[in-house]
């Protein structure tokens, strides 16, 4: 019998841990060497990947309350240390990524209602779809997120093609790794003709389309949440003894 061709595959923990440790170096550049371009180019894909991660948890979550709550929750608590640390007015990306989640889940509201064929609930929560990104936009005219209204909007593109289990199998048809990571595509571009060394984003696709759809041995979900403000805080305390 002939061997396989071995196609090298990455969890949702190997794709996390490759986004937490580019952060590390984005943040290590924003805060401690501002100079040194490279560590931002390299930073830059970390919101990629932990978009498309978010879009993916949309898709597996069983309780999509708790999952925006937990978001949302922890980007109020790290608001405070982001802001000294990065001395923006900004709101964290924490917080960008809970306007997502809530996008996205009721997208998947909208798309189930279609397929089970409940016409005018699909049409109350499509109006409250458009409604709801018509909001985020003007939202973002005034309050600062972290990536603004297209970093909003990118798990919820990266995530339009993504079906919940209880999908019919004519809807999973298009479910493709390779389909989403495309979409990704699609506000990665725009971001990256409104921000600085954005266009390196770009390259965070490539172990994107690795993704094995598993998540990993170990349950690191709370790790990866927690890395977020201890590292800022870090860098800050370091930043102060460096001044």
């Amino acid at each position: 019998m002939e061997a396989g061709i071995y196609k090298p595959k990455l969890s949702a923990n190997a794709l996390k841990l490759v986004a937490a440790v580019t952060m590390l170096i984005d943040h290590t550049g924003a805060i401690l060497f501002p100079k040194i371009l490279w560590l931002r180019i390299v930073g830059r894909l970390a919101f990629p990947i932990y978009a498309f991660m978010v879009a993916q948890g949309c898709k597996y979550t069983r309780n999509g309350l708790r999952y925006f709550l937990s978001m949302f929750t922890l980007g109020v608590i790290c608001q405070v240390v982001y802001s000294a640390a990065e001395g923006s007015d900004r709101l964290n990306i924490l917080l960008t990524f809970s306007v997502s989640i809530a996008l996205s889940l009721l997208l998947h509201g909208v798309k189930r209602a279609i397929y089970t064929q409940k016409w005018a609930k699909a049409a109350l929560l499509g109006a409250g779809m458009a409604a709801a990104v018509m909001a985020t936009y003007y939202v973002n005219l005034f309050v600062v997120f972290d990536y603004g209204f297209w970093g909003c909007m990118t798990p919820v593109i990266a995530g339009v093609f993504l079906q919940k289990e209880d999908a019919p199998l004519q809807w999973k048809r298009a479910d493709r790794n390779w389909v989403h990571v495309i979409m990704l595509a699609i506000p990665l571009i725009q971001l990256s003709r409104i921000y600085y060394l954005q266009e390196y984003a770009l390259i965070a696709l490539l172990p994107l389309l690795l993704y094995s759809g598993k998540r990993g041995n170990y349950k690191l979900k709370y790790g990866f949440y927690l890395f977020y403000p201890l590292h800022l805080a870090a860098l800050y305390g370091i930043s102060l003894l460096m001044q």
